[in-house]
């Protein structure tokens, strides 16, 4: 089985021969694309003029299915039949680049970052404890979900918006769009089970109840994507926290959720523990968010970092450690 970067240079060198006729005399770009906690290596078709067509294909993507099949012939005749159908439906999906169409559909998302240093540089951002929130347009909502592109620089200078414009727009259409939400674990569960077909009844039984002081909290969405970025809504953690009439310690599953417990359940520097480890072991790279433990104070009504812990980057990766100069062990 060939090795990544042997498999890069067969792509590069074979998928045009998998594309139709019309698209021949197109030319295949690799370029690498800073995706969140990632940096991929992103393939496009370039006709003339120099316009690139989207969406991109990654290549990644494409060695894991040949991890899988061991069939090169299957995955790149997969990847093509992917990028035509992405040329025939593109001008359907790609809107007009204005602010009109854009200001209803500009909403946050929060990432890490340490580990999305160099992505941040080319976009909007600002900073929220150890996080940055940036900014995604919603292109397209139907039935099938959600088709969504990060603004970058470049994108938010052809909509001629500044980052505090895309802030107050954003405030107020994350929450229409993605409607914050905060349920019981027990009721979490309890939806999926029903999902597969248990009777109410029964669920029940198998859950049991737990009191509300004792009970993981789901800080997310109705929509379940990139809901993480609902606890920057103050007023559903002052609400959960006078329910429970303590402080909430929030740790952050993913992208998509976290999950708040009454600060009287442990220690935050033990939950973060618990934190990186489920990180490293249960949660995609892509879809990571912190290491890090949160806490709300109720009667500040803010919300703060509770740990400091030194593994700030979400890929394993640590930083070296400094040489300290001895000038007794110089060389004379």
């Amino acid at each position: 089985m060939m090795n990544y970067e042997i498999f890069k240079e067969v792509v590069t060198e074979k998928f045009m021969d998998y594309m139709s006729g019309q698209y021949k005399d197109m030319k295949l770009e690799i370029r690498p694309v800073d995706k969140v906690n990632v940096t991929l290596d992103g393939m496009n078709l370039v006709g003339e003029g120099n316009i690139t067509v989207t969406p991109t294909i990654y290549i990644n993507d494409m060695y894991e299915h040949y991890q899988k099949t061991n069939d090169l012939q299957e995955v790149l005749q997969m990847a093509a039949s992917k990028m035509e159908h992405a040329l025939k439906e593109a001008p359907d999906v790609v809107p007009a680049i204005d602010f009109t169409a854009a200001k209803d559909n500009i909403v946050f998302q929060l990432v890490n970052t340490e580990q999305n240093k160099e992505m941040l540089l080319d976009m909007p951002n600002r900073s929220f404890q150890d996080l940055s929130i940036i900014y995604r347009w919603i292109v397209k909502t139907d039935v099938e979900g959600i088709q969504s592109t990060v603004i970058h620089n470049s994108l938010a200078e052809k909509l001629g918006i500044s980052e505090e414009q895309m802030f107050k727009l954003a405030v107020e259409n994350t929450r229409r769009i993605f409607p914050p939400t905060v349920k019981s674990m027990n009721d979490v569960i309890r939806d999926m089970f029903m999902k597969d077909g248990m009777p109410a009844e029964i669920a029940d039984m198998m859950i049991g109840e737990m009191p509300a002081e004792q009970t993981m909290w789901v800080i997310s969405n109705d929509r379940g994507i990139n809901g993480a970025i609902s606890m920057l809504y103050e007023d559903k953690l002052h609400g959960l926290a006078e329910n429970l009439g303590t402080d909430l310690y929030i740790m952050p599953s993913s992208l998509h959720e976290v999950i708040a417990v009454s600060a009287s359940m442990g220690d935050p520097n033990e939950l973060a523990q618990i934190v990186a480890e489920i990180n490293m072991d249960q949660v995609a790279l892509d879809e990571r968010l912190s290491n890090q433990v949160y806490h709300y104070d109720k009667d500040l009504r803010k919300l703060s970092l509770a740990t400091d812990t030194p593994n700030k980057r979400l890929d394993g990766i640590v930083a070296e450690p400094k040489l300290i100069y001895d000038s007794k062990n110089q060389s004379r």
